[in-house]
């Protein structure tokens, strides 16, 4: 069942106004068979559809809503190579260099593996090169810039370090002290890119039963995946429903809901600009977002809007005056946009992790899940789906590789960890209010 602020959440998006979507596939009625059972209608859920169907293994995938319904088709658009500042440090911490090494060049390949599918498929979803990561201050400054030292030392991937002198050549924008551009992430339309994903899993064989939630496994060598009206027999499942597998899966896998929680995120759409107007703002319309703990992140679209997100809600209950707080925020970087409506503000649930690092592994020896994408998701869960079917096809080294990593559950228990992560953000939150300052 859904709560009343999700589904709040969902209607006033811009990516649905802008997008047609297709007729709803019919929910799954009676018993079929297959070889795998996909449990999710995001990127990872169809991406992992996509690859075994391509391999030949007959798939059905079960989506509680429709593909593209959770975050998958909400998100702030960014496709970024790595894991993030905390999700590198924890891999670097639990594996050798060369494995870590080894993890972080999976992402590079996860990018082109993004643009591999849109060129292939003809997923028409707005995608445009490069990316700026922004510092506010001096001292978040030096920490940027060694991170970007580490990663062009020890993982070979080349960023640009934007000085305090030259920031502005890149940003229309006097809150930022300097940053660094990175011309192989990108942005691009969510929701296109999910449904071009999904029409190329269908063409592909997969049957895709939406209005589908997955309530029940029965495990063994032969799982059953049981919906309300339905059930699929098969050799392998593949748990990709994230935060909403928990939601709507409460008996599927119980002991995966303590290792994430979810995490509120809102977006909001600005009017059409006229395109010098746009332009004006980001260099070369990349993608951008601070680092800030509680951060901030916005882009260009394709139809000349400023799309803004942040605000990060850790207690699953949507903030109030949604749409003025956003505004407000989007003002403090953009004043110049003060004459400009908002018409759309929108917003849903990401899953973190405690260390902020992807959560792989199997439950079994053929339940696959994928987890934990900490904000990194729109490339990364698009490859977990390719390493889920290496693995399940007999080429499991890179899965295994990334399920090495160790994760804790989030500490509270079931009461009390919520409270715990809402008391502990809000002194983040208020540690970048102060330092911003400075």
């Amino acid at each position: 069942m859904l709560r009343p602020q999700e589904i709040e959440l969902t209607c006033n998006s811009y990516y649905e106004a802008s997008v047609p979507r297709p007729s709803a596939c019919l929910p799954l009625a009676g018993r079929i068979i297959a070889d795998v059972c996909v449990v999710g209608g995001g990127y990872a859920g169809l991406s992992a559809a996509l690859e075994l169907a391509e391999r030949g293994y007959s798939v059905a995938l079960l989506e509680a809503q429709q593909a593209g319904w959770g975050a998958s088709g909400r998100n702030g658009g960014q496709a970024l190579a790595g894991f993030g500042f905390a999700g590198q440090e924890a891999i670097e911490v639990q594996l050798p260099p060369a494995d870590a090494r080894r993890a972080w060049d999976i992402t590079v390949e996860a990018l082109q593996l993004l643009r591999t599918r849109i060129d292939r498929h003809a997923i028409e979803c707005d995608y445009v090169s490069g990316q700026l990561t922004l510092a506010v201050n001096a001292r978040k400054a030096r920490a940027l810039e060694a991170w970007t030292s580490r990663v062009v030392r020890s993982y070979d991937y080349p960023l640009q370090p934007i000085g305090a002198a030259e920031v502005g050549n890149w940003i229309a924008s006097e809150r930022f002290h300097s940053g660094v551009f990175d011309a192989q992430s990108g942005h691009l339309h969510p929701l296109k890119y999910c449904l071009g994903l999904a029409a190329a899993a269908r063409a592909a064989a997969v049957r895709i039963f939406e209005n589908s939630a997955a309530i029940q496994i029965e495990r063994g060598d032969k799982p059953v995946v049981k919906t309300a009206q339905g059930e699929v027999a098969c050799r392998f499942v593949v748990l990709a429903g994230n935060v909403y597998l928990a939601e709507f899966g409460k008996r599927v896998a119980p002991e995966l809901k303590p290792r994430i929680m979810p995490v509120g995120t809102y977006i909001i759409a600005t009017e059409p600009m006229a395109r010098e107007r746009a332009e004006a703002l980001i260099r070369q319309r990349a993608a951008a977002f601070d680092t800030n703990l509680v951060l901030d992140y916005f882009r260009v679209t394709a139809d000349n809007r400023l799309l803004f997100g942040g605000g990060e809600s850790y207690s699953t209950v949507t903030p109030r005056n949604l749409a003025g707080r956003m505004r407000q925020r989007m003002l403090a970087v953009f004043p110049q946009l003060a004459d400009l409506k908002v018409p759309y503000t929108w917003g849903g649930f990401v899953d973190i992790t405690m260390n902020q690092a992807p959560d792989f592994g199997r439950l079994g020896s053929n339940v696959y899940y994928l987890q934990g994408f900490s904000g990194h998701g729109l490339v990364l869960a698009g490859m977990a789906g390719k390493l889920a079917a290496e693995a399940i096809a007999g080429q499991a080294e890179r899965f295994d590789l990334l399920s090495r990593i160790r994760h804790h559950p989030f500490p509270g228990g079931a009461l009390l960890r919520t409270p715990a992560l809402v008391l502990g953000m809000f002194y983040y939150r208020l540690r970048d209010l102060f330092e911003g300052r400075h």
